[in-house]
């Protein structure tokens, strides 16, 4: 069985305060993801209207 030990630092409360902020970790930035935009359901929705139907077979002679 593995045994922690605490270690305290050996410097003024300044000094300690100062190593506790470089041992936290920055909080991540905001993700640059694309996000949907409402605007652009109208132009998808037009494009499936206006496009091409499947094309009719030729009627046999």
């Amino acid at each position: 069985m593995l045994a922690q030990e605490t270690l305290r630092p050996l410097a003024n409360p300044a000094g300690t305060a100062a190593i506790g902020s470089l041992m936290v970790e920055p909080e991540a930035a905001v993700s640059g993801a694309p996000l949907p935009a409402p605007e652009a359901a109208g132009f998808l929705l037009a494009l499936l209207l206006l496009s091409p139907k499947e094309p009719k077979e030729p009627k046999g002679k």
